[in-house]
């Protein structure tokens, strides 16, 4: 998951090459979400996170 407004984590710097750390990684954008995504978009990132987990 990452916001591709994170000004602290530049989304060009780090999101897909953190996803690729993983054999099975999944990056999910988040358009205009910025670094406290988990916090300033509560409802969103938990229901995602909710179906990745159930998936």
């Amino acid at each position: 998951m990452h916001g591709d407004d994170d000004q602290i984590v530049p989304y060009a710097d780090s999101a897909r090459l953190s996803a690729k750390l993983l054999k099975n990684g999944t990056l999910k954008t988040y358009e205009g979400f910025p670094h406290g995504m988990p916090t300033t978009h509560a409802d969103t990132i938990n229901a995602d996170l909710l179906a990745f987990i159930k998936s």
